[in-house]
């Protein structure tokens, strides 16, 4: 049903919106299939982070009218997560199912629009992405690699973490191997953790073995799927390092530019309702999975005051350090840290505190 209403509302909508033209019968009818592989971060089964890019090429097979074709594959099918910057680029995939924040390594600003340490809500997030200018910064940082991103999901906040052991001060932190997403590994950096970045389906053995001591990952309802509160019982929050976390699909650029103006706003209206979808069912089955965790035996701790301060204060030196560092890294911070000073009018008046 979800898909009928998509390929209606597609149709009559997406030049309008996206193009200022209307699609007509005979201009859809004239089009190539566009068959593309779709390379997967995630695991296709998994509770939101693999669900909405598989469920993606249904979405766009239905408001194309069967023009748009894209093959999902599960990691390491077509290439391994964390080098399909370069697979894209080069144009051995097509496209990626990811989230820009892996590629810190590549670019430091493209992890400004995956999740920002002590960021915004999701509303705030999308606010300065598609109407404060990070859209804009985002696809010209792209384009200089030869790729097209599209926010195609978002996520509600995460967890902060699970840990063997009870964490109790700063110095617990000191010598800890912590799997850690982003700019949020930095920060544990800062306070004497060993973080390292690892793909989600590689997590579970690297604790299992003992290579690392602790790992964050996602919410609740995904990390109950992957099986950590098996290994590690002390289950940190707020998620000050992923309030909201956004999805792309990467393209590579010359094939996106060689879409119609049809299909490439089928791609767009396609991602936008992934969008909704990730942030409603997110906030939908958080509370479901922290009772069977609690029932499993697994903590739940809440991070106390001084170590919330510590992670910003380390986040704060980091932003800082980075800026100076990296100039496309500083225009966007600026960008983004300029909009939620005037968000904050907004969000003042506008809001229950």
């Amino acid at each position: 049903m979800r898909y009928a209403i998509l390929i209606l509302s597609a149709v009559s909508l997406a030049f309008a919106a996206l193009t200022g033209t209307v699609a007509t019968g005979p201009a859809l009818a004239a089009e190539d299939t566009v068959r593309w592989k779709l390379a997967s971060a995630y695991p296709g089964r998994m509770v939101q982070l693999g669900q909405l890019g598989k469920n993606l090429p249904k979405k766009l097979r239905a408001i194309s009218g069967g023009k748009i074709r894209l093959r999902f594959y599960e990691p390491k099918a077509l290439a391994p997560p964390l080098e399909y910057f370069d697979a894209i680029a080069k144009g051995a995939i097509d496209a990626g199912w990811t989230t820009p924040g892996y590629w810190y390594g590549k670019e430091k600003a493209l992890a400004l629009f995956s999740s920002v340490p002590f960021g915004p809500s999701a509303g705030e997030y999308l606010a300065w992405f598609y109407y404060g200018g990070g859209q804009k910064l985002m696809d010209e940082i792209y384009a200089k690699h030869g790729l097209k991103s599209i926010i195609c999901g978002l996520i509600a906040p995460e967890a902060s973490g699970w840990f063997r052991r009870e964490i109790k001060t700063v110095d617990d932190f000191k010598g800890l191997k912590i799997r850690f997403f982003g700019l949020g590994g930095r920060v544990m950096q800062k306070l004497g953790a060993a973080p390292q970045l690892l793909a989600g389906g590689d997590i579970y053995p690297a604790l299992e073995r003992g290579t690392i001591d602790a790992t964050e990952y996602s919410m609740p309802a995904i990390d109950l799927d992957l099986g950590f509160h098996q290994i590690a019982r002390h289950y940190y929050f707020p998620g000050w390092h992923q309030q909201s976390t956004l999805l792309e699909l990467l393209i590579n650029r010359k094939k996106w530019e060689a879409l119609s103006d049809t299909a490439r706003a089928q791609f767009r209206i396609a991602c936008g309702d992934n969008v909704r979808e990730g942030f409603a069912e997110g906030e939908a089955i958080q509370v479901k999975a922290l009772t069977t965790l609690k029932q499993k035996g697994v903590q739940i701790h809440r991070w106390p005051d001084e170590i919330l301060a510590a992670f910003e204060k380390a986040w704060h030196e980091v932003a800082a350090e980075d800026a100076a560092a990296d100039a496309t890294f500083a225009r966007v911070w600026k960008s983004y840290s300029d909009f939620r000073s005037n968000y904050k009018i907004w969000k003042d008046v506008g809001y229950l505190k």
